[in-house]
């Protein structure tokens, strides 16, 4: 398993994998993750094989998909004090 999350094309397919979650459950939650492991990914390509052990990457991608949950967050909320009010039933 620890050969295996070190290979680029594993990351990109959990990034794809997390896209289409995303897609069917929206809401910017997987969206993060699945921007973390593309970075994971160019990393993993970037750099010599077997150059970041298993720990730092799970720490790289975790860190990195935090802060891409965080700036899309940010980014895709609402207005600041915005809240519906519903005067009708839908039933009525």
């Amino acid at each position: 398993m620890t050969a295996l999350l070190s290979v680029w094309w594993v990351w990109i397919a959990l990034a794809i994998g997390l896209g289409i979650v995303e897609i069917l459950a929206p809401g910017f939650i997987f969206l993060g993750f699945a921007l973390g492991g593309v970075v994971v990914a160019l990393l993993l390509a970037i750099m010599p094989a077997g150059s970041i052990t298993l720990p730092v990457l799970l720490l790289i991608y975790a860190t990195l998909s935090l802060i891409a949950w965080l700036v899309l967050r940010h980014f895709f909320k609402g207005p600041k004090g915005q809240v519906k009010h519903f005067d009708r039933d839908i039933n009525d």
